[in-house]
């Protein structure tokens, strides 16, 4: 992970919430991330940022922070090997697990997609995932997918998060272009913003 160290913000609530976040740096390019912006003594202010975080992409509600950092913590093991065996930045399957399910396991979508990464069924067998329900499977059938995107789509971020959400056929049919779909323009920039404030960085 890029940030060796995020201090948890206090206003993540079970329906979701806002505050403002101060990102500073050492003089070694380590990260603190707070949301006091009196913490950062002996460390250079290079950021404030909003960031917010609601109801996952699966549906139903947020978890409270205290669950939440508890399920990071028991799949970010499956999370780094997946990262390994693909060569994806572990923030962007961060940022895809916490956009999709907010790391709930079980997760099912009004759609049908299943799981921590939200595989829909044809998804899940394509990638060789027989049980989407299976945290290891899920991700690593997940990441897969993202890799295969990436290569499809010449590692531009903005087009695989878009294909992951709506499809590599409607990136495509929009001449390679983020659809014109609301769901999948706010799915795109969720992902973006969850990677760049490195919010799923959370020990």
């Amino acid at each position: 992970m890029r940030c060796f160290l995020a201090v948890v913000l206090l206003f993540f609530l079970t329906q979701g919430a806002a505050g403002d976040v101060y990102k500073f740096e050492d003089a070694e390019g380590r990260t603190l991330l707070t949301n006091m912006p009196s913490n950062g003594k002996g460390m250079k202010l290079v950021k404030r940022f909003r960031f917010s975080y609601a109801r996952p992409h699966s549906g139903g509600r947020a978890p409270v922070l205290k669950v939440l950092k508890d399920r990071i913590r028991k799949y970010k093991p499956f999370i780094m090997q997946a990262a390994r065996d693909t060569g994806l930045d572990t923030d962007l399957i961060h940022a895809v697990i916490l956009a999709e399910s907010a790391y709930d396991p079980k997760a099912v979508s009004p759609k049908g997609a299943m799981g921590l990464m939200q595989l829909m069924p044809a998804t899940a067998k394509r990638f060789n995932v027989s049980d989407a329900f299976d945290p290891a499977q899920n991700i690593r059938g997940g990441t897969r997918y993202l890799k295969f995107l990436m290569e499809r789509f010449g590692n531009d971020l903005e087009l695989v998060t878009a294909a992951y959400n709506a499809g590599e056929g409607a990136v495509e049919k929009y001449g390679r272009r983020i659809p014109p779909y609301k769901e999948t323009q706010r799915y795109v920039k969720k992902v973006k913003d969850f990677m760049q404030q490195g919010m799923v960085a959370f020990n």
